[in-house]
This record gives structure tokens, C-alpha cells and sequence, in this order.
């Protein structure tokens, strides 16, 4: 698996912002109802995105180029089998 950025820039500062801003809006939450789990879980995913942001490595967009990547082999692969097979109308 090689792991190289798949997000450009803008992106990258983009899930920083968004990242922090929730992140923030979490811990303030967490501190006015601690026994609250779903605020746990969004200050998860939040520092997540700054992870991502910081890296600028997205799991998701790697997976998905990699489907692209093997929807596009498959149509490759069946273009060659159409082009192999004669027509034959008897």
C-alpha cells in the first residue's frame, strides 16, 4: 500500500478549518454534558479530518481512484474480449 497524498492544497486546508471548528464546538459540548456520547463521536471524526488535513491523505478518496482505477481495467479487459471474438450471424 503506498501512502501519498491524494488531496490537493486547498482541500487539505479546508478539512483543517472545518476539522477544528468542529472539533472546538465538540470540547464545548463535552464540558456543559459530559454523559453525552454523541459528542465524543463527532470529536472523533473531527480530529480525524484535521489528521487528513495535515497529511493530506484521504482513505475514502484512495479507495474510490482504486474502484475508478479497476471499473476502467474491467472495461479494458471486456474491449479486448469483444475485439477477439469473431462475428459470426449463422
Amino acid at each position: 500500500m503506498n501512502v501519498r497524498p491524494n488531496i490537493g492544497i486547498i482541500n487539505a486546508l479546508v478539512r483543517i478549518t472545518c476539522g477544528l471548528t468542529m472539533l472546538s464546538w465538540a470540547t464545548s459540548k463535552m464540558v456543559k454534558r459530559p454523559w453525552r456520547e454523541s459528542y465524543l463521536v463527532v470529536a472523533f471524526l473531527a480530529a480525524m479530518k484535521v489528521g487528513e488535513g495535515i497529511v493530506r491523505y484521504c482513505p475514502l478518496t484512495a479507495l474510490y481512484e482504486e474502484g475508478q482505477e479497476m471499473m476502467q481495467d474491467k472495461r479494458d479487459n471486456d474491449e479486448e474480449q469483444d475485439q477477439m471474438i469473431p462475428y459470426n450471424p449463422t
